[in-house]
């Protein structure tokens, strides 16, 4: 009840306590006329008999301090255990009716000085009101959010010296150790020089926009619609060398500019500290409580995506499901995925089936507020690496065969921008398993036109490591630079000489809060392995692009 309104209501009160009219002789008009003479107090403190501990206080300091319509006795006295009249009573309402009186004549002149603005921002809220709800009565949904993301890469590739895209079969295939289908490490003599027919500037694009609806405000149905047309640029990880493939290269599986359903999951909380995951367009990386790398994925080579060991960590999409479970730092995570979960003929596809392309993994991490790190396991048959991930023997060894993958990972970030990088590093081993040529082994068969020979890598082994650094803040607020270096997947064993080193060098100028511009540099030492080394052959690749990315 406002101040003004228990004022008007006082009298009606006071007559209730005081219900038989006093007589004359009764009333004590000087004490009242003492009462109503003497000024208005303006600290509750010029009262002697009235403290803190009374159960009045507060109330009388709010009549004080606020409105100054509260006086005492000419001794300093508030005596306010002592029985008030009626004559005292309208006495105090009249001091405070006044003051009332004087608080609103003052605010209708306010009113009155700032009455356009007062009307602006009225038919501000008005027009806010009836655009709110003209969206509750149109929306589809009440907790649909919509999320999107848009690339633009504008750059081009060197390779050299001596890579060929066409090769000359008959003039190789008794010369070259390990003949197989294009790209071919062979001398210029053998074929169209690769810098020649790859290499020109290209401009390509790539489109994601999630739809996250929640029902409950703990679950997440995420739609994602993703469409590019990196398909024929250099960084789709095909030829003619697939480790520069990037990151946020795409191409729908129907071709350039489709736009294709790329995630369809839904994910929910289960009891006290369970997360569940399913769907029939999941990734692996969806359904794990943590991902132990704060090295961006969203930059240049695609890897330095994988926390360093893509083997493990394959971001295999398909049909499938996950379970994690967290407690304080602590995760444990378990999931399946099937490629080719939504053909039903077991040879081609299926859940569990010799078709199925799929992958089991399970994670156990520790994070806090910004450091992580974790072991993971995946098995894999049929997934695993593409032409982006690994030279062409250690991708042959997946395509081919059932992997059994370990992946150890790790990062930390400062609290706050500092000369201090953010640190990133990870590790992997494969170990390839059957084979259709015997037991224990892997195979690698090529063909071009009508020639076929068989590599056989002999139960072999692959690795993968790599370090990333990132700068906050670096020479402008706002902007980042950073790094990466490492050996993308390369045979261990079987006595290929297939390792190979890449780097990367990156600088995001954060234009707006949504747009950003990357230039970016990189390296590839030997993208082919041993494919190239064993044949005598000294190629590398070297890249530059600049990427645009709206987020919105």
């Amino acid at each position: 009840m406002k101040l003004f309104q228990q004022l008007l209501l006082a009298p009606a009160a006071l007559g209730l306590l005081a219900p038989v009219a006093a007589s004359a002789a009764d009333l004590n008009l000087t004490g009242v006329n003492e009462y109503a003479s003497q000024e208005q107090v303006t600290s509750i403190s010029q009262f002697s008999d009235v403290k803190p501990t009374d159960w009045a206080y507060q109330a009388l300091s709010n009549l004080v301090d606020r409105y100054g319509c509260v006086a005492g006795y000419p001794n300093g006295t508030f005596k306010g255990g002592q029985s008030m009249t009626r004559f005292e009573a309208a006495a105090l309402l009249n001091a405070c009716l006044d003051r009332v009186t004087e608080t609103t004549d003052e605010l209708k002149r306010l009113m009155k000085e700032f009455q356009k603005e007062l009307a602006v921002l009225r038919g501000r809220v008005d027009g806010l009101e009836a655009r709110v709800g003209e969206l509750e009565a149109n929306q589809f949904s009440t907790t649909t959010k919509l999320k999107g993301y848009a690339a633009f890469v504008l750059g081009a590739n060197n390779y050299g010296p001596n890579l060929v895209t066409t090769p000359n079969v008959a003039a190789y295939a008794n010369n070259n150790k390990y003949p197989f289908s294009a790209p071919v490490a062979v001398g210029d003599k053998y074929g169209t020089y690769a810098d020649k027919t790859a290499g020109a500037l290209s401009f390509a694009y790539d489109l994601r926009l999630d739809l996250d609806t929640s029902f409950t405000g703990k679950d997440l149905l995420r739609t994602r619609l993703r469409a590019g047309n990196f398909n024929g640029s250099a960084w789709f990880g095909n030829a003619p060398v697939g480790l520069v493939g990037m990151e946020t290269a795409f191409e729908s599986g129907a071709g350039n500019n489709v736009v294709e359903v790329n995630r369809l999951f839904y994910q929910f909380p289960v009891g006290n500290g369970f997360t569940a995951t399913f769907g029939p367009r999941v990734r692996q990386d969806d359904m794990l409580a943590m991902w132990p790398s704060a090295y961006p994925a969203d930059t240049v080579l695609d890897i330095f995506t994988y926390a360093g060991a893509p083997g493990t960590y394959s971001l295999n999409l398909g049909a499938g499901g996950g379970l994690w479970w967290k407690a304080g730092g602590f995760s444990l995570s378990a999931n399946y995925v099937s490629a080719n979960g939504d053909v039903s003929n077991p040879s081609l596809g299926g859940i569990g089936t010799e078709g199925a392309a799929q992958t089991g993994t399970v994670q156990l991490a520790y994070g806090g507020a910004n450091y992580g790190l974790a072991a993971a396991y995946t098995y894999s048959n049929g997934a695993g690496l593409y032409g982006g991930n690994g030279t062409p023997l250690a991708v042959a060894g997946f395509g081919s065969t059932s992997a059994n993958s370990v992946g150890l990972s790790a990062y930390f970030s400062p609290l706050s921008a500092s000369w201090f990088p953010s640190i990133s590093a990870g590790w992997g081993l494969n170990s390839y398993v059957g084979g259709s040529t015997s037991a224990g082994s892997t195979y690698y068969t090529t063909a071009t036109s009508g020639y076929t020979d068989t590599i056989t890598l002999g139960g072999a082994s692959s690795q993968s490591w790599y370090l990333g650094f990132q700068w906050a803040d670096f020479l402008l607020k706002g902007n980042t630079f950073g790094f990466a270096f490492g050996q993308p997947t390369f045979v261990t064993s079987s006595g290929f000489n297939d390792g190979n080193y890449a780097w990367e060098g990156w600088y995001k100028l954060q234009v707006t809060d949504n747009i950003s511009v990357t230039p970016a540099i990189y390296y590839l030492s030997a993208p082919l392995g041993a494919l190239q080394k064993d044949n005598g052959m000294s190629f590398s690749a070297l890249g530059a692009l600049v990427k645009t990315t709206f987020r919105f």
